[in-house]
């Protein structure tokens, strides 16, 4: 059975952001030291997109045993985590068949679901496959036991323009926003988190600058939010650890 969900009123929607907008962060940075903690506003955690979703059994182990080591990896780094008032953050995606460059079967992708930032380690039955990103509808086809997570349409356009690309992952880090800032490729600030403007905004720099080979950019429009891609989960991820060094 398909479940379609639509995005929340955009008016309640920024109502209840502005609920919400002053938290305290509190989290390790990759030395273990703790990250700078302050005031700042988060937009986070909320569909924009239409969810048409199937909901299906978990998925196997054998499918998201990469994709736990390096999301326990992230989330006992402080990168994928939880705000003190509930709302989530961070998300990390593989390719469906991985193994293949086929763009046919290839572009599909295994994401953590939405909501599950603040579980400490994750199962099949938090993961989620997108079938389809329809940008053009603002819509994402998904299954799975939950719906995919609120980014899934710009890990969507990564897979889809960069077929050699296998792991995509999503991070918050303030510091190391604030240091990449307009130093790597940036999405404007009028590009909010998980909506089609964000994801041609990823489209745009992928053609246009330099990012297929720095395979790292920060959103202006999203506060401390960091992407960074490879051919491999663990390649992504070696992105990220050296710009922390």
């Amino acid at each position: 059975m398909f479940i379609q969900l639509n995005p929340p009123n955009r008016v309640q929607w920024y109502k209840s952001t502005e609920q919400r907008s002053v938290v305290q962060s509190h989290r390790t940075a990759f030395d273990g030291t703790k990250a700078n903690t302050m005031p700042h506003p988060i937009d986070e955690g909320y569909l924009k997109f239409r969810a048409v979703w199937a909901k299906t059994p978990p998925l196997p182990d054998t499918e998201i045993a990469e994709l736990n080591h390096w999301r326990s990896e992230l989330f006992d780094r402080g990168l994928i985590g939880v705000y003190e008032n509930g709302i989530g953050f961070g998300n990390i995606s593989q390719r469906l068949n991985a193994k293949s460059l086929s763009r046919t079967a290839g572009d599909q992708f295994i994401i953590s679901g939405t909501a599950t930032g603040g579980i400490p380690r994750l199962t099949g039955a938090h993961y989620a496959i997108v079938r389809q990103a329809d940008l053009a509808g603002n819509a994402l086809h998904c299954e799975g036991p939950v719906i995919a997570s609120s980014e899934s349409l710009s890990h969507a356009v990564i897979y889809r323009e960069c077929p050699k690309i296998n792991g995509v992952i999503h991070i918050h880090h303030l510091e190391l926003w604030q240091s990449l800032l307009h130093r790597v490729p940036t999405t404007p600030l009028s590009a909010t988190y998980g909506t089609p403007e964000m994801a041609w905004s990823i489209i745009a720099l992928l053609k246009e600058t330099a990012l297929p080979a720095l395979r790292i950019f920060v959103m202006e429009g999203h506060e401390e939010g960091i992407f960074a891609f490879g051919e491999t989960l663990e390649a992504a991820a070696a992105v990220i650890l050296e710009h922390l060094k």
